[in-house]
């Protein structure tokens, strides 16, 4: 990892989509409360795919500016994923509160995306290496097309979210096989 400063622009982004995150799931349950008051719930649910739009475009340029520009930090490598798990979590939690996504495939893509984690944290206690696969990324993706698909009410919402399932646990498998493979716990 280069020794570039701490608040570099991949950083700041990474930062940013945590703030967007609970600001997203903000529109998404207070859709009854005096909160927002006279605001219809789909302009809530526009303003929320809003904020999705920019917190995913920030997970795509963070990323690409900091493999470009090498100003890839330990920081970063902590807050992109924190940030994408967030936004995600933010984003399922809130559709599944307003009914409009599966409590089954929210169940398992947080299931898996909390076991990744521990074994991640357990992978780090052992000094390997746990960068996202290009699996890992694809799913996030899919999950991120899901959550706009369904904030929007757009045909073929709940398809993409079981895709989007579907890629989840297989990322899982990768991580856990090449955990075993490189780990002392076998």
């Amino acid at each position: 990892m280069a020794k570039s400063q701490i608040f570099n622009i991949p950083n700041i982004l990474a930062f940013i989509r945590l703030l967007l995150a609970p600001l997203m799931f903000l529109f998404l349950v207070n859709q009854d409360a005096s909160f927002f008051h006279g605001v219809h719930p789909t302009w809530l649910n526009y303003f929320a795919a809003f904020i999705f739009v920019v917190a995913s475009a920030t997970d795509f340029f963070d990323g690409y500016i900091a493999r470009t520009f090498d100003q890839i930090t330990v920081l970063g490598s902590i807050l992109d994923p924190l940030a994408d798990k967030m936004l995600t979590l933010a984003g399922f939690l809130g559709l599944m509160m307003q009914d409009m996504a599966s409590p089954w495939a929210i169940f398992l893509i947080l299931t898996r995306e909390l076991f990744i984690t521990g074994l991640r944290v357990s992978a780090v206690s052992q000094g390997l290496d746990i960068s996202a696969s290009w699996m890992g990324k694809i799913k996030t993706v899919a999950q991120m097309i899901a959550i706009g698909f369904l904030l929007m009410h757009w045909p073929g919402g709940e398809l993409l979210l079981w895709i989007s399932v579907i890629l989840t646990l297989y990322s899982g498998y990768e991580y856990v096989r090449d955990f075993f493979k490189h780990t002392s716990l076998t």
